[in-house]
């Protein structure tokens, strides 16, 4: 999701256009779901840090083919031309065999196979509403939600055109998932350190909502 405050939307679908997005203002990210106008500002740095590193650790073993085996083509917040649907998914990645050659263009018009969002609460309900089912409709093969306030990661893969949960994890769980479970890292290299957070149910990998710093000094002091 792109930021953290209220979505913006005009719901006469008769009249919003590619023009719209490009009009939109630049510190904006405009996007089109089923003839609605979003916009939304750039998002918040604990965000941008968990889409940005979780890019250089996918990217790095997927697209680079640096300890991992290769085969896709990943992308940072690309732009989406899906029908009438124009979105920005944070991060979107394409096994080589669908995307010989990347695109060289504003724009792709070719449906991810995977994709995934960083949570904002502002355009929560955006992304796990309307774009949820728009990227089911649209035949992405795997979703990802990443939620630096929660510190999760939700992992889904798209079966008879439904979305099915294969885990969420917290905090500094191991991750190893479809479709880049040939690898695996630690989760806590996608949150900021000493940012607060909303606690978690209780899954075996779940702190108490304090940061890395206070939790440090409580140690020392022991």
């Amino acid at each position: 999701m792109k930021g953290s405050h209220t979505v913006q939307s005009s719901k006469n679908s008769c009249r919003v256009t590619y023009q719209d997005v490009l009009d939109a203002p630049p510190n904006m990210v405009a996007e089109i779901v089923d003839g609605t106008l979003y916009m939304n500002p750039r998002p918040a740095m604990p965000h941008t840090r968990a889409s940005s590193k979780l890019m250089i650790i996918v990217g790095s073993a997927f697209d680079e083919g640096v300890g991992g085996p290769g085969g896709w083509r990943i992308f940072y917040e690309p732009e989406l031309h899906l029908g009438k649907n124009i979105v920005v998914p944070d991060i979107a990645g394409w096994r080589r065999e669908r995307m010989p050659e990347p695109p060289t263009g504003a724009y792709c018009r070719l449906a991810p196979d995977w994709v995934c969002e960083a949570l904002s609460p502002s355009t929560r309900e955006l992304d796990l509403g309307d774009k949820k089912a728009f990227y089911a409709s649209a035949g992405v093969g795997y979703l990802w939600f990443v939620d630096p306030d929660e510190r999760s990661l939700e992992a889904f893969v798209l079966r008879n055109n439904d979305w099915v949960l294969i885990d969420k994890l917290f905090n500094h769980a191991i991750v190893s998932l479809p479709p880049f479970d040939a690898i695996s890292f630690d989760l806590s290299k996608l949150w900021l350190r000493n940012v607060l957070h909303r606690s978690v149910p209780d899954s075996g990998y779940s702190e108490s909502p304090t940061t890395e710093l206070e939790a440090g000094l409580s140690q020392t002091a022991k």
